[in-house]
């Protein structure tokens, strides 16, 4: 794993590398237009979501290692042409297919060195937010539940601040589950049923199933069971 975690770091540290070098020093040589054109001519965004939608197709069949390697290459593309809230995107991407191979550490360095930095960068509060939440759903897989507890809630405040329903009843539900995790399940239920009003104050039923299934693992519904 940690074999796995150096080389998705370096390798991200490389596109930002490469990228820099062919979008700004081309401009410090100025006898060499030329050569710039082409420089930048080959660096497409078409390229970039080509390859995302690759990683789409992988994704969509399972194949998360594909998948990965795909979104990649998008990151790379996205970045070295300066399209930085794609780039995000296929940095949340790449944080997911970690997350669905059980890779939690470089699910979490992904989010943490790359992607929050990009969406700081660009000034992106959804993008902070959805970072937030992919890295409360990364601790609370990885039983880092004091961790887990602070991400879902600061994704919620700034759900909170954006006025993004469908964002805070998910916060909610993380907080739920990670106070499942750690047994406190006064709160869990507390926080179940504030998920359930929000849920029924904008008639939503998206959420029924997910805090049925939340509520199965509570003790006393257990009993009753």
């Amino acid at each position: 794993m940690r074999t796995s975690l150096f080389l998705s770091v370096l390798t991200l540290s490389c596109f930002a590398a490469i990228a820099q070098n062919n979008t700004v020093a081309p401009y410090d040589m100025p006898g060499h237009g030329t050569a710039i054109n082409i420089a930048v001519s080959k660096l497409d965004e078409a390229d970039g979501n080509t390859y995302f939608e690759e990683g789409l197709d992988y994704e969509k069949q399972g194949e998360y290692a594909e998948a990965l390697t795909f979104f990649g290459k998008a990151a790379f593309e996205y970045n070295a042409i300066k399209k930085f809230q794609r780039y995000g995107d296929a940095l949340m991407k790449m944080s997911n297919m970690h997350y669905n191979l059980a890779h939690y550490l470089e699910a979490e360095q992904v989010m943490l060195n790359v992607a929050i930095k990009n969406y700081s960068k660009i000034g992106s509060r959804s993008g902070l937010m959805n970072a937030y939440q992919q890295l409360g759903k990364i601790y609370l897989a990885g039983n880092r539940i004091t961790e887990s507890l602070w991400f879902y809630t600061q994704q919620g405040i700034l759900a909170q601040q954006m006025g993004n329903n469908h964002s805070y009843i998910e916060s909610v539900l993380g907080i739920a589950m990670a106070n499942i995790k750690r047994k406190d399940y006064k709160l869990a239920e507390r926080d179940l049923k504030r998920a359930e009003w929000l849920a029924n104050s904008i008639r939503s039923k998206q959420y029924s199933n997910r805090i049925r299934d939340a509520r199965s693992q509570l003790p006393s519904l257990k009993k009753r069971s």
